[in-house]
C-alpha cells in the first residue's frame, strides 16, 4: 500500500509538472504571437508612389574571372511605381543614375563609366519599366523591360512587398518598401570588353549579373483643396 501511494505521488507531481509545463509553453507562444509583427499584405494600396532616392539602392554582383565576383551598386534611383486593383495596370518606371555606380574602387568605378561599360556621357540614365504583375509562390513577378546603353532587354523582376513603415509621423503619406531581384547577361547590352576572360569559354550557362533592389517609396497623395 505505501509503495502505490508512492507510485500515485509521483504521477501526480508529473501530471501537475507537465500542466505547468503546457501552461507556460501555451502564454509564452500567445504572447510571442501578440507581440510579432503582422505579416506584410500581398500588395500595397491602390496609388502612384514615389521612389525616394536617399533609401533606394540597385546592387549587383558580376562574374569576375570566371571564379571570383565584384559587388557594386547605383547610388541614385528615381521613379514611381503604380499599385491597381486589376493587376495587369500595376507599373514601375524606374531610372538609374549610371554615373553613380560604385564599387568601392576609384579606377574601376571610372572604368565602368566609360565607352565599353555603362558609357555614362552618351547614356547617363538605364531604365526599368514594366506594367502587369503576376502571383509566384510567396512573390511577385513583372515582366519588364530594362535598358542600358540604348539596348532594351525583358528582364523579369521578382519582388516582394515588404508592408508599409509602422511610425509615419501623422499627417506624412504612407510609405513602402519593396525588395526585388533580377539577372541579366552583360553581354546583351553589348559589354562584351573582356567577356572571354570574364566568362570562359565557352561562356557559362545562366546569367552572370545578379541584381538586388531595395526601394522605399513615398505615396503620391492628391493636393489638399
Amino acid at each position: 500500500m505505501g509503495s502505490t501511494n508512492v507510485t500515485v505521488k509521483k504521477l501526480s507531481a508529473m501530471l501537475l509538472a507537465s500542466a505547468l509545463f503546457f501552461g507556460i509553453w501555451t502564454a509564452t507562444r500567445a504572447h510571442a504571437a501578440a507581440n510579432s509583427p503582422a505579416a506584410p499584405p500581398a500588395l500595397l494600396a491602390p496609388g502612384s508612389y514615389k521612389v525616394d532616392h536617399d533609401h533606394s539602392f540597385v546592387y549587383f554582383s558580376a562574374w569576375h574571372h570566371v571564379v571570383g565576383v565584384v559587388r557594386g551598386r547605383f547610388d541614385k534611383v528615381t521613379g514611381t511605381i503604380t499599385a491597381a486593383p486589376n493587376l495587369a495596370d500595376c507599373a514601375v518606371d524606374i531610372v538609374i543614375d549610371t554615373a553613380t555606380i560604385s564599387t568601392q574602387n576609384t579606377e574601376r568605378d571610372d572604368d565602368l563609366r566609360g565607352p565599353d561599360f555603362f558609357d555614362v556621357k552618351k547614356f547617363p540614365a538605364a531604365t526599368y519599366q514594366g506594367r502587369g504583375i503576376r502571383r509566384s509562390g510567396d512573390q511577385w513577378i513583372m515582366d519588364g523591360t530594362l535598358t542600358i546603353r540604348g539596348v532594351s532587354k525583358a528582364v523579369p523582376l521578382a519582388f516582394t512587398f515588404k508592408g508599409l513603415f509602422p511610425d509615419t509621423p501623422a499627417g506624412k503619406p504612407p510609405r513602402a518598401s519593396f525588395h526585388g531581384t533580377a539577372e541579366m547577361h552583360r553581354g546583351d547590352f553589348g559589354m562584351t570588353r573582356d567577356n572571354l576572360m570574364e566568362l570562359g569559354q565557352p561562356p557559362a550557362q545562366g546569367a552572370d549579373v545578379q541584381l538586388e533592389i531595395d526601394v522605399e517609396a513615398n505615396q503620391i497623395l492628391p493636393p489638399k483643396q
